[in-house]
């Protein structure tokens, strides 16, 4: 049902270019939001995101916002976690929260002739969430279990490390569940604190699509969204990607060990970063015939896969990716990456990568506006990293105005083999650290 109601989209599609008709509604209360009518179907998806995220813990309270995330649908109002579940089933409604190192976010879905009900269950998650002792002290039993299980994880041991190493003490240096001892340490004071922090009215973006009119999307903006607190918590400053170059090897007894790497990024409201994603796409964008799934795993057989990212955070920019590979051929799969990247800072993309590139960005974007919870969940991304409201309709065209030249340039200024960074963790053989 969900993809059906917006397959008229897909169908008047111009090629490569999406054609969504997004309204910006102000709501009587004077919050704004991104709408997108669409009335074949009685179903609606509602998206709202706080920025913020697990980045507002407080020094000590690592894990905090986590915890809290998990609680709100485990009792609110007048309900305990049963009722609210309850709640949901007999609406047909979906009431979901999650979180984030920049964001928490709240996806509901449901059907038009149960909006009213279905919109109060969100605003009694955000406004009034219980937060009794026995739903804290179960949640929390569930994320000490997952904590526990990620000590023995060693993606997740790898993925903290290099974090770390990057990050230091700034809140991108450290897993945003927390640790054992901070969650364990966690008061139910502490949790209100991070409600508090977390879901107010000052850093609240909000999308919905579906079958809603502007005038009914107003009102529940101001249902789900006014009574909240004004202000949240202060969010913490910028930091740099600071991890020392070279490679690190943590030791876990495994077969196969898993490497992460990274090096400082590009922002995404750089004039460049079209450029960027287009040479990151090339490098070891997934989904797409890469230089380093060539070379790393169809030449040499060294992986079974192998990925880069370009991420623009709130507060950092990396450019990283990850692998695994057998102990014993690890450290020529590093190499193999090192000169990958020290060519492409040196002798950039040809002509033909190029085009590949465009053709496989320009088709593949108007995909992702499939379904009415897929378009509002874009919708709120594109209000948060401050795209304009015509964004899906100019955003090939900006792809495809990269030329040679300028893609080139950007290469040699993005991809900085002189500093990047590798932690390995494992058992590899012929891999030397170099640094801690």
């Amino acid at each position: 049902m969900i993809r059906l109601a917006f397959a008229f989209l897909l169908l008047t599609l111009a090629p490569a270019r999406a054609q969504v008709p997004i309204e910006e509604v102000t709501s009587p209360g004077g919050i704004t939001g991104w709408l997108v009518e669409e009335h074949s179907i009685p179903f609606v998806a509602l998206e709202i995101r706080f920025r913020g995220g697990t980045s507002l813990d407080l020094p000590g309270k690592r894990g905090a916002t986590n915890l809290m995330t998990g609680l709100l649908e485990e009792g609110a109002g007048d309900m305990d976690s049963r009722a609210y579940a309850e709640a949901k089933d007999e609406l047909a409604a979906s009431v979901g929260f999650d979180v984030f190192g920049d964001a928490l976010t709240v996806s509901a879905r449901f059907l038009t002739e149960n909006m009213d009900p279905s919109v109060e269950l969100v605003r009694v998650a955000l406004e009034e969430p219980t937060f009794a002792a026995d739903a804290i002290e179960r949640v929390r039993g569930q994320v000490l279990a997952h904590l526990r299980s990620r000590k023995t994880d060693p993606n997740e041991i790898a993925s903290d490390a290099i974090a770390e190493a990057a990050y230091g003490d700034h809140p991108y240096g450290s897993y945003d569940g927390g640790t054992i001892e901070s969650v364990s340490g966690l008061t139910r004071d502490d949790i209100v604190t991070a409600w508090k922090n977390a879901i107010a009215r000052d850093r609240v973006y909000v999308s919905a699509v579906g079958d809603i009119t502007p005038e009914q999307f107003g009102e529940v903006i101001d249902t789900v969204l006014g009574g909240l607190h004004e202000e949240g918590g202060e969010y913490p400053g910028p930091v740099e990607y600071s991890a020392d170059p070279g490679v690190s090897v943590v030791p876990f007894e495994t077969p196969q060990s898993v490497a992460r790497f990274g090096q400082p990024g590009m922002e995404i409201d750089n004039p460049d970063f079209f450029a960027a994603y287009i040479v990151n796409t090339i490098m070891g964008g997934s989904n797409f015939e890469n230089r380093l799934f060539d070379e790393v795993r169809e030449k040499r057989g060294l992986t079974y896969g192998i990925y880069t990212y370009l991420a623009d955070s709130d507060y950092s920019d990396v450019l990283g990716g990850g692998f695994s590979s057998q102990n014993a051929v690890m450290g020529e799969a590093v190499s193999v990456v090192q000169d990958e990247w020290r060519k492409m800072s040196e002798d950039g993309i040809t002509a033909e990568e190029l085009e590949a590139a465009k053709t496989y960005l320009t088709g593949a974007y108007p995909l992702r506006f499939d379904g009415n919870g897929n378009i509002a969940n874009i919708l709120t991304s594109m209000q948060m990293d401050g795209y304009p409201i015509d964004y899906p309709e100019t955003r090939n065209d900006k792809v495809r105005a990269v030329t040679l030249e300028e893609a080139n340039r950007v290469a040699s200024e993005l991809f900085q083999p002189e500093n990047l960074r590798f932690v390995v963790v494992g058992q590899p053989a012929e891999l030397e650290p170099t640094v801690n």
